[in-house]
This record gives structure tokens, C-alpha cells and sequence, in this order.
């Protein structure tokens, strides 16, 4: 055990030494061999556009419109005539039917005398005339009840606000997205109404689409755009409702069957004309433009420039040709979509 400590241990020590010297002498003058092997992945596939073909389907143009019940508004009575009042002939808060009477107005004009000659003596008479009367009946332009804030002896000119009708009758009321009022340019005049909590739904009618107030605004799905407009239905009568009450208007604008159709995706534009992209037997595509038709939100009818069988770029591409394809249906870009 002596001989091992004091010959083996220290030989194998020095041995260990003097090969780590040797190893570090030569990285010194020669350096270390760092090269690799170069295992990056190389590219193999290749970018290819989804596309799509044409066909035939049958497109229901159904708009579902959010809502609420509102009272319509009382109806002006004018006055039809400038003069005084001279005859109330209806009591306020009285209901009048549509053509009742109101008020008369009574309008004097004065006239010229009458000048008159003797032929003898040359004298001249002057003879005054009563001034012309003329008498105007105001009637309630609608039926309902009756506000009349004029008092009789009332001095009223052509236009002026006499009384108030408020017909008592509701209307269900919403506002329109740009997209929803493209889709009921030439609506119907009637709508399918459910009333929340209500009774089944009912067809409304006098169903009519205007312009909306500058200032008023719809929350959508993602995020808030200004309302272009509103649509308007009058709830018939023998159905109960409250203003306030929330409603939701469905109305048809249309249906074609076996009609040429091609995902929203795929056409720049969603009215009346817009541009596809047409892919040929060797894989190019080409601008095309067409004429379309009615939309259902997913597909929308192409009534020229497509025949079923046709194959299309499933989604627009963007100008410049980076490969960045754009869902207008998710992601409007106006400088890609078009209107």
C-alpha cells in the first residue's frame, strides 16, 4: 500500500498533467476544429391559392334586423288658412277620427268702395263694401287623440301648428348597416316581427327604409359603426305590445333558384357589379368582372360572367402579389373589397 501511494499515485498524476498540457498546446498554435454540418431544412413546398368552383344553388336575399316597439308620433294640425279663430269645433283631449272637424278659421279681406257718377249733375257717390269672408274648416289629419292648445280668437297664419293627433297606434323600429340597406335597396312593404317574450311571430306591413338620424349608432358583432339607416314596420292592430319592447324584424328580399353562385369571399364588390379572379388550365388567374345579384351573407348570385363549372380564386388577392389573400366577408380593406 506504501509503494502505491507514494510511486503510482504520483506517476499517474503527472502522466494526467502532461496530456492536458499537450492538449492545450495545440489549441493554442492550431485551434480548435469548430466546423458543422450544415442541417438547416431546405424549402420543399410551395405557396398555392385556395380556390373554388363555380355552382348552382338557390339564394334567399333574408335580412334579420334588430329592433324595438316605439309609439308613433303625434300627427301636426296646421293651420290652412291666415285669419282668427273663429269656431272650436273639437275639445282638447277629445278622440277624433281621421277628417274630423277642428277649428274653422274665418279670413276677412277688405274691398274697394264703390265710386259712382251722376251723368246730370257729375256728383259722385262713394259706397262702402263689406270685406269678403272666407271661412276654412281645419280637420284631424289621422285619427287618435286630440291636443289643442289654440284658443278661440286666435290670430293663425298658413302653416302654423293649431293641434296635435297622436294616433295611439306602434311601429317597430331598427337600424340598418350599410350592408343591410345595400341588401334591401327594393324591399317589400311587409316583414315577419317577433316580439321578445311575445306572441308568435306576425307580418307587419307599411314596411318602409329611410335614412338614419347623423348621430345615431348601432353596436355590431365587432366593434360600433354609424347606422345608415332604419327600417320601419307598423305592428297591425290586435296585437298586444309596449314601446320599449324589444322585437327583431326578418324580411325577404328576394329568392333565386338554380341560381350561379360563388362565396362573398371571392368577389371584390358585393352589389350590383363586381371582379372575380378566374383560374386557367395552367394555374394562372385573371380579373374578371361581373354582374351580380342577390346575397344570402355567404354565397352571392353572379347573373354574368360566370357559367357553373368556372373556377375561381377562393379569396381576393392583394394587389402587388405578396400572397396575402383578404376574406372581405372578416377583414374589409376598401382598398381591396371595393364597395
Amino acid at each position: 500500500m506504501g509503494v502505491t501511494r507514494r510511486i503510482i499515485f504520483p506517476t499517474v498524476r503527472l502522466i494526467l498533467w502532461a496530456v492536458i498540457a499537450a492538449a492545450l498546446v495545440k489549441i493554442a498554435f492550431a485551434g480548435a476544429d469548430v466546423s458543422t454540418v450544415d442541417t438547416s431544412l431546405q424549402p420543399t413546398g410551395a405557396v398555392v391559392e385556395p380556390t373554388v368552383e363555380v355552382s348552382t344553388a338557390t339564394v334567399t336575399n333574408a335580412v334579420t334586423v334588430q329592433a324595438s316597439v316605439t309609439a308613433d308620433p303625434s300627427v301636426v294640425v296646421r293651420a290652412t288658412l291666415a285669419g282668427t279663430v273663429s269656431k272650436l269645433l273639437a275639445a282638447d283631449g277629445a278622440v277624433v277620427a281621421a277628417g274630423a272637424p277642428v277649428l274653422e278659421i274665418r279670413q276677412e279681406t277688405p274691398q274697394d268702395p264703390v265710386v259712382r257718377t251722376d251723368p246730370t249733375t257729375g256728383e259722385q257717390t262713394t259706397t262702402e263694401r263689406r270685406p269678403k269672408v272666407t271661412v276654412e274648416t281645419v280637420k284631424a289629419p289621422v285619427a287618435g287623440t286630440l291636443t289643442l292648445p289654440t284658443l278661440k280668437d286666435q290670430v293663425v297664419s298658413v302653416g302654423d301648428e293649431v293641434g296635435k293627433v297622436a294616433p295611439g297606434t306602434l311601429s317597430v323600429t331598427g337600424t340598418l348597416t350599410p350592408d343591410q340597406q345595400y341588401r334591401l335597396v327594393g324591399a317589400p312593404t311587409q316583414g315577419a316581427v317577433t316580439l321578445t317574450g311575445g306572441p308568435a311571430p306576425f307580418e307587419c306591413t307599411g314596411l318602409r327604409v329611410g335614412a338614419a338620424p347623423t348621430t345615431e349608432t348601432q353596436q355590431v358583432a365587432e366593434g360600433t359603426t354609424s347606422a345608415s339607416g332604419t327600417v320601419t314596420c307598423a305592428i297591425p292592430a290586435g296585437i298586444t305590445a309596449f314601446p320599449g319592447l324589444g322585437a327583431t324584424i326578418e324580411i325577404t328580399n328576394g329568392t333565386a333558384a338554380d341560381a350561379v353562385v360563388v362565396p362573398v369571399t371571392a368577389v371584390q364588390g358585393t352589389v350590383q357589379a363586381g371582379n372575380v379572379w378566374v383560374v386557367s388550365a395552367d394555374g394562372s388567374n385573371e380579373k374578371r368582372a361581373v354582374a351580380l345579384g342577390l346575397t344570402d351573407g355567404k354565397n352571392v348570385q353572379v347573373t354574368e360572367g360566370l357559367a357553373a363549372g368556372d373556377t375561381v380564386l377562393e379569396f381576393i388577392p392583394v394587389p402587388g402579389g405578396t400572397g396575402k389573400q383578404v376574406d372581405c366577408s372578416v377583414d374589409y380593406d376598401p382598398t381591396v373589397c371595393g364597395g
